[in-house]
């Protein structure tokens, strides 16, 4: 929860929806830029209203959990804030990690869950559904190579 304790503290700080609101969006200019070749089908966030990709890449060890680390973009200002809140959340843990981490709490102590529209809230739901998956099937493949 160290990584997250900033980003909790930045909304704390803003008093009113249409701060945050804004400042999602603020976060979402900051996503690195995302290669037009990683806009596939496999990509593809599935459960979105907008356009939403994600890439996972996986660094494995010998004596420790895959790490995941992720990439991503939307055609939406507001889900490209969304999607830079979930990789401070997610992005260079590892894959138990990410399972153990209850993101609908973090976006509740955010103040997300009250101010998103339901479209938007299933799409949160399938980014966060896509990248517990990919966490999943990490810790798979690490069990099959041990």
């Amino acid at each position: 929860m160290d990584k997250l304790t900033p980003l909790l503290e930045d909304f704390e700080l803003l008093d009113d929806w249409e701060d945050r609101y804004r400042y999602v969006i603020e976060l979402g200019r900051e996503l690195p830029e995302f290669a037009e070749t990683r806009r596939t089908a496999k990509n593809k966030v599935q459960g979105c209203v907008s356009q939403v990709w994600l890439d996972t890449s996986i660094e494995w060890s010998a004596d420790s959990p895959p790490t995941l680390t992720f990439v991503g973009d939307s055609d939406a200002h507001i889900v490209r804030g969304l999607i830079a809140i979930l990789f401070r959340m997610f992005s260079g843990q590892t894959a138990d990690a990410i399972l153990s981490t209850d993101a609908q709490s973090v976006l509740r102590q955010i103040g997300l869950d009250e101010h998103l529209t339901p479209q938007r809230s299933n799409g949160l739901r399938s980014m966060v559904d896509r990248i517990r998956r990919d966490a999943e099937a990490a810790l798979r493949t690490a069990d099959g190579v041990a």
